[in-house]
């Protein structure tokens, strides 16, 4: 099993970015998808989650409003467009699947890609 993310980089405060996460080796449509993130220093923190249809989304409270969640089980890809960035956004972003239906716990996740780094500048 492979998850890929990209699409991280250098932002200004306001910007936009879109994280992808590209699956291989694995059932997409069976997985809930997740999207996590670490900042130097701190605990790993949850971003957003979606079922393995996609109809059903969640949001860590630091991101509602802003960021939202998607996937193309066609493509097996997730993604994460993120508006309104602050520097507080910034962290590695990693993306996780699951067994569960969806899940905000990390612990839920059976599969982790490798990380992308997002910088914010204020």
């Amino acid at each position: 099993v492979q998850l890929q993310a990209s699409g991280g980089g250098l932002v200004q405060a306001g910007g936009s970015l879109r994280l992808s996460c590209a699956a291989s080796g694995l059932t997409f449509s069976s997985y809930g998808m997740g999207w996590f993130r670490q900042a130097p220093g701190k605990e790993r923190e949850f971003v957003a989650a979606i079922s393995w249809s996609g109809s059903r989304t969640s949001y860590g409270d630091s991101v509602k409003g802003r960021f939202t969640i998607s996937r193309d089980n066609a493509k097996k890809t997730a993604y994460l467009q993120m508006n309104s960035l602050k520097p507080e956004d910034t962290a590695v972003y990693r993306c996780a699947a699951t067994v569960s239906l969806i899940s905000s716990t990390w612990y839920s996740y059976k599969y982790w890609g490798q990380g992308t780094l997002v910088t914010v500048s204020s």
